[in-house]
């Protein structure tokens, strides 16, 4: 490779993985930066000679973002919009700014999903801080509520009548009014859309998008029911189970909302229902399959999900790579209830599970942990590979039954000083 190539990541965070990214950026031979959230007024506090940027301020940051560059990626649904900025001033290929947004505004993507002619339930939004009676009587039952620009599930609450509507639309407010997202200052939360509730059995793909074409690089079953009240995902398994001509369906499906969101050149992760009534696209993301999970895909011998997306930003044809092994997955433990983290126990029986590559608990002792619909964190995953995707699953599943979490009581938040 050559050792010309000089590539750009916009990424909120130096953590895992960014680290691959770096990792495999080396391997490559393309020089690297990255451009984070970090403290503008430190001098370089991680010796990586990181640009510090505002992802608040996506446009006027990337004025910072001083090129040459062969190829830009992105880490995250803001530092995709970053990105996507500093792509369009840079002459770079990646999706275009209008289209990032789109993907990142829950209604936005319902508009432009229902004018591509894609299946979409009843919606609505309304503003959090005013009108929850009027929207509890305006609500089709059952229904679904969520933030207009949080990602991961995070605030998203099925309501089956009133009552519930309106403790929902109570909690989602709190939740858009806590100071670490009022902090941000972000438009978006401050709305709530309203949707009808999709029943079905939920999908993942994720691909990239070569002047608007999709490749599809993994097609992800969900096992578990995401019945609610709450949407915690856990389990993501490659290849599908299902038939070949609802695969089918699915990928036809993520074309068309790709299409119809205006993406053009680089990773999307899409999420889906299917039922008998066909697809139905929850949501597309500008950016891949976020932070540890990614490690559940490796192609061609051992290459990482980065590497592909390095390759594909630079321009190369990465159209001929394969995913390792019949099968894989990945399960994101879930935080049963809120507590502060003081340890784990079986975590060398969960690792000795037949199947099981790697068990990575990422709280820390003393951490406080939040689970759905507050909560935007993990304790941790379970990585694992297997000859069908039934043996990857059951895999996780008795790792995950190997493994007991202490978490202590937290104590109540002290009242605001008169």
């Amino acid at each position: 490779m050559s050792g010309e190539r000089r590539v750009l990541l916009a990424a909120a965070t130096t953590g895992y993985q960014t680290r691959v990214f770096a990792d495999a950026a080396r391997r490559l031979g393309f020089e690297f930066k990255l451009a984070t959230d970090r403290c503008h007024v430190l001098e370089d506090p991680w010796a990586d000679s990181a640009i510090a940027v505002r992802f608040e301020s996506p446009e006027r940051s990337s004025a910072k973002l001083d090129g040459p560059f062969d190829g830009v990626v992105a880490l995250g649904d803001r530092p995709a919009l970053l990105a996507s900025h500093a792509a369009r001033r840079l002459g770079l290929r990646f999706h275009p700014v209008e289209a990032v947004e789109a993907c990142a505004d829950k209604f936005l993507s319902r508009e432009r999903f229902a004018a591509a002619g894609l299946p979409v339930p009843p919606y609505f939004r309304v503003e959090a801080d005013t009108g929850a009676q009027d929207a509890a009587r305006r609500a089709p039952y059952p229904c679904v509520l969520k933030p207009i620009g949080l990602s991961a599930s995070r605030g998203v609450i099925r309501a089956n009548d009133e009552e519930e509507f309106l403790a929902a639309f109570a909690r989602i407010r709190r939740l858009l009014f806590a100071p670490d997202l009022a902090r941000l200052k972000d438009p978006r939360n401050r709305h709530i859309q309203v949707e009808g509730y999709i029943p079905g059995e939920e999908y993942a793909v994720e691909g990239v998008l070569t002047g608007g074409l999709l490749q599809v690089l993994a097609l992800f079953d969900k096992p578990d029911p995401l019945e609610g009240p709450f949407f915690e995902e856990t389990i993501y398994v490659t290849p599908s189970r299902r038939p070949a001509a609802e695969q089918k369906a699915i990928v036809d499906a993520t074309a068309r909302a790709t299409a119809a969101l205006g993406l053009t050149d680089g990773p999307v992760h899409a999420e889906m229902r299917v039922n008998r009534d066909g697809v139905w696209m929850l949501e597309v993301a500008a950016r891949p399959i976020g932070g540890l999970c990614a490690k559940a895909l490796t192609f061609d011998g051992g290459a990482p999900l980065e590497e592909i997306l390095l390759r594909h930003a630079v321009g190369e044809d990465v159209h001929g790579v394969t995913l390792d092994g019949p099968a894989s997955g990945v399960m994101m433990i879930p935080i049963p209830r809120t507590g502060v983290y003081q340890g784990v126990r079986g975590e060398a029986e969960a690792a000795a599970v037949p199947g099981i590559h790697a068990v990575e608990i990422t709280a820390k002792v003393g951490q406080l942990m939040l689970p759905l619909p507050e909560g935007a964190s993990y304790l941790g995953f379970l990585f694992a590979g297997g000859a069908t995707p039934a043996a990857v699953e059951a895999s996780l599943r008795d790792a995950h039954a190997a493994l007991h979490f202490d978490l202590a009581a937290a104590l109540p938040a002290l009242p605001p000083p008169r």
